[in-house]
């Protein structure tokens, strides 16, 4: 059985996108991270349509290395075929937006560790998995990467796997053009026509540009380029023709007539880096599913108009319940990135953060308190940071290395603890609120327009507590709104989840109604939380209203968390039991349940760092299993 769909080979690096659009390269002063290099980006694109896909390509024993590692992971890629590489740093690629005509970028490739790829890296075994094997012709440029590439194929071809090929022709990567000419996509040569159409009859489907096909055909005159392509491989040749769309010819080549087109979308150009990348994506989802030409054309032009409308190359592919929405409802506005309704089932279904954890169950230790900590005896700032370590201390021994817990930490009590849990596989939430405020206002370190987000590591999930209430008066609760679209909208920009705690009780009386209402009034502001935070609601009458508000108006949010209010085990048992009962509801925030009496005995004296460890561990430890408990009664109830 196979149990890959597409397996890609070649080149993988760091692409450093320069977020200032309109300038030179020289002028950026800053730069996106995103995992680049054609085959990397085409494994992503193709896991977000659903297919499972990998990639056989090598990294640097660095930062960088993981980088990608990490990320192929958070996008459902198997990373089995990702080789380090002890001696060769991982490539990096400097890139820019000049204008809709203008890309500069800059390749640092020099003997990199994608380039040390041979034989020995390829696997019989692993390739009998896949379905297809995707190769690009980058790596056809140096004997050692072409001897791994005609591995991989005459292995596929041996296993009954589909070959294609990505021409994917860069000048500078063939040696033909000087390292500040990246940007440049076409410079004839002889050699490289030779050693392209030595290749072109291992593959079932090649792909190019026109230029790309003006390589491999040995001339500009692009239907005379496509028939010498023609004359030595039967593959069917999909030729992209920029603005005019794509065709793909199965048999012989009497002109553009002579092949199958698929519907275009008429958008903006921004940004062309990539967009082969996502094209050749959705042409193999379409390919690989049995569709018909057009259909994979369709398909194809999709996600390439979405990667040209947007910043980056893999940031920009679709999802395919966005590829499907887009689809159905058609294009509104050519500038992609501009239609907010887009842009939110783009963010919602293609979000991999924080970290790699499978998020579907959330216990969390919440520990981000301040007023609370500040106002026992024995408080000080340096008590409460080592204090908050203790607590991060906890945290990670019930973790134990498992996916599905998390901690709410503090910067400023606890900055020592929040920067410590980086990387422990933790879900990470920080709070932003000034604490107690209402009507709501935010830590003054933020900046008026919450600029200081920029700051924050991308694994931290912005986390805001609003006292509110349906009765509100207009005033109150129209300065709280946009304090909270404030801090959303910087949340979006800066690309980090955002969870919205709402607590009513402590302003007025509430009923199975209250927390429904209030969720909906935040949607009408256009506040999108990727998470809910709500109050432990005894009724699941109550919780159903508040499911209904939420998926009325998204469909693709993470879920909500309960929330403890310093309650009793017992009391916050009975809780846990009604709301395990909605799917919806992933776990639990608790704080002051698990350390509030710890934190008084340790700050006066009376126990000592470790027994306050094992005190919170075991508290904390009880609250997952009473959760977990809940939950499993509440699936078997189901």
């Amino acid at each position: 059985m196979k149990t890959l769909d597409v397996i890609t080979l070649g080149r993988s690096s760091v692409d450093l996108y320069g977020q200032q659009v309109g300038g030179r390269l020289e002028d950026m002063g800053s730069f996106a991270k995103y995992v680049g290099g054609s085959p990397t980006n085409i494994a992503c694109g193709v896991a977000r349509l659903g297919l499972r896909s990998a990639v056989i390509t090598k990294v640097g024993d660095e930062h960088m290395g993981r980088f990608i590692r990490e990320q192929l992971a958070r996008e459902g890629v198997d990373v089995r075929g990702v080789a380090t590489d002890p001696e060769r740093l991982t490539a990096l690629v400097l890139l820019g937006i000049r204008d809709e005509d203008s890309f500069p970028l800059i390749f640092y490739r020099e003997n990199c560790a994608d380039m040390a790829l041979s034989v020995a890296d390829i696997d019989e075994g692993f390739i009998a998995e896949a379905r297809s094997v995707l190769a690009t012709g980058t790596h056809l440029s140096h004997p050692r990467t072409e001897a791994a590439v005609l591995k991989a194929l005459d292995l596929a071809r041996k296993h009954g796997a589909k070959t294609a090929l990505d021409i994917d022709y860069r000048p500078n990567l063939w040696g033909l053009a000087g390292h500040g000419a990246g940007e440049s996509r076409f410079v004839a040569s002889a050699a490289v026509t030779a050693k392209l159409q030595s290749t072109l009859h291992l593959f079932d489907l090649i792909v190019g540009t026109e230029e790309e096909f003006h390589i491999a055909g040995g001339t500009t005159d692009t239907i005379a380029a496509l028939r010498a392509v023609r004359a030595v491989s039967d593959a069917t040749l999909v030729c992209k023709r920029g603005a005019a769309g794509a065709v793909a010819f199965e048999g012989a080549i009497d002109g553009w007539d002579s092949g199958q087109t698929g519907p275009g979308f008429p958008i903006e150009v921004f940004n062309v880096l990539g967009a082969g990348d996502g094209f050749f994506s959705g042409l193999l989802k379409g390919w690989l599913d049995g569709e018909g030409w057009p259909r994979a054309l369709e398909y194809a032009n999709a996600c390439g108009a979405f990667a040209v409308s947007r910043h980056g190359c893999t940031p920009a592919y679709p999802s395919l319940a966005e590829l499907e929405f887009f689809l159905g409802r058609g294009v509104l506005r050519p500038d992609l990135r501009n239609d907010a309704e887009l842009e939110q089932m783009h963010w919602a279904t293609t979000r991999t953060g924080p970290g790699a954890g499978d998020w579907s169950t959330l216990r969390v230790f919440a520990f981000d308190h301040r007023a609370q900590l500040e106002e026992m005896a024995c408080y000080s700032l340096e008590k409460g940071g080592a204090f908050k370590q203790l607590c991060l201390r906890a945290a990670l021994r019930v973790q134990d290395g498992r996916p599905g817990y998390g901690i709410l930490c503090d910067d400023r009590i606890g900055r020592r603890a929040l920067h410590a849990a980086s990387g422990t596989g933790l879900w990470i939430g920080r709070p932003c609120e000034d604490p107690g405020s209402r009507p709501l206002e935010l830590e003054p370190e933020l900046g008026p327009d919450c600029g200081g987000l920029a700051e924050w590591a991308r694994q931290d999930v912005v986390k805001v507590l609003c006292f509110c209430h349906p009765e509100d008066d207009a005033e109150t609760r129209a300065a709280q709104e946009a304090t909270v679209k404030r801090l959303f909208t910087a949340a979006r920009r800066n690309g980090l989840e955002f969870l919205l705690e709402i607590i009513p009780s402590k302003v007025g009386p509430v009923d199975d109604g209250t927390a429904a209402a209030l969720i909906r009034r935040f949607y009408g502001a256009g506040i999108r939380p990727d998470w809910w935070k709500l109050e432990p609601m005894t009724t699941a009458a109550a919780w159903q209203n508040a499911i209904d508000a939420i998926e009325e108006h998204d469909r693709h949010t993470r879920g909500i968390v309960v929330l403890g209010l310093e309650a009793p085990e017992a009391e916050l048992a009975a809780s846990f039991k009604v709301a395990a009962g909605f799917p919806l509801v992933r776990g639990f925030a608790v704080g002051r349940t698990i350390f509030g009496a710890v934190a008084r005995d340790w700050l006066a004296g009376r126990i000592g760092d470790e027994e306050a460890v094992q005190e919170m561990a075991a508290r904390y430890q009880n609250l997952c299993a009473i959760w977990d408990e809940a939950r499993a009664a509440g699936r078997q109830a189901a």
